[in-house]
């Protein structure tokens, strides 16, 4: 897999390089924004490793700009900054980031994160029609959505949600992107499109009806998150063996 690396600080890039190369990753260097949008045409990598502070565009343009272009590849992002402030960690996952670590950071983490978010293998640029998580199962051509329900250790059963077209399109948003964090104002873009007009919170109502139907307690929901401050994300994570 290919790794587009956004830093304009040349002995961290380099670490970065090193580690992530060591685990048979392909890595790409570059160290402004304009060159990082340049690459990331030429290349279209299948992750980002950007920093915040770089010349040119920063990373939170480079970050935006991405997710902007009809691109067939739709990267990973992982965002680094030597800001810790909660309000940069907002301003970057608003715009499209997946993940965030701040410096300094320990590569080995930062190597673990890359793996996590490259297991998301559920963002393929539409090729599949079908996504699977650990406890539903999307199937875009038949419009239909599954729970899995365990009836002992070695069987499985399979429960039909009945969901609108909007809450089915608002689920498919998320098992696509799994671990992404949505604002408002890009959910509506997704769904609606620039026809949209009225209140974004909106939104929050369709997230409520479609909890109900797929959370076990949508008093405290287990896979579609709120992220204080920013929006909604979709989680679901095997459980862990012990």
């Amino acid at each position: 897999m290919d790794i587009l690396i956004v830093e304009d600080e040349a002995d961290i890039a380099q670490l970065i390089k090193l580690y992530l190369e060591k685990e048979g990753f392909s890595c790409h260097v570059c160290r402004d924004g304009l060159t990082a949008l340049s690459l990331f045409r030429e290349l279209q990598p299948d992750l980002i490793v950007l920093d915040l502070m770089i010349p040119g565009f920063d990373g939170l343009e480079v970050c935006a700009r991405i997710r902007q272009q009809p691109d067939p590849k739709d990267p990973y992002i992982l965002m680094l900054t030597a800001r810790g402030e909660e309000i940069d960690r907002i301003i970057g996952l608003s715009t499209g980031a997946d993940d965030y670590m701040v410096k300094p950071f320990s590569p080995r983490e930062l190597v673990a994160r890359v793996r996590a978010l490259l297991r998301r293998s559920l963002r393929q640029g539409g090729q599949s029609s079908t996504y699977r998580t650990p406890h539903f199962s999307l199937d875009l051509e038949q419009r239909s959505l599954c729970r899995h329900l365990e009836i002992d250790s070695e069987t499985d059963s399979n429960l039909p949600l009945d969901l609108t077209t909007l809450e089915f399109d608002l689920m498919a948003t998320f098992m696509s992107y799994p671990g992404r964090v949505w604002n408002r104002s890009q959910l509506i873009e997704k769904l609606w499109g620039a026809d949209f007009f009225g209140d974004e919170r909106v939104v929050d109502t369709h997230i409520a009806r479609l909890r109900k139907k797929v959370e076990p307690d949508p008093a405290h929901p287990s896979f579609i998150k709120t992220v204080i401050g920013v929006g909604y994300r979709f989680e679901d994570e095997a459980e862990p063996t012990p």
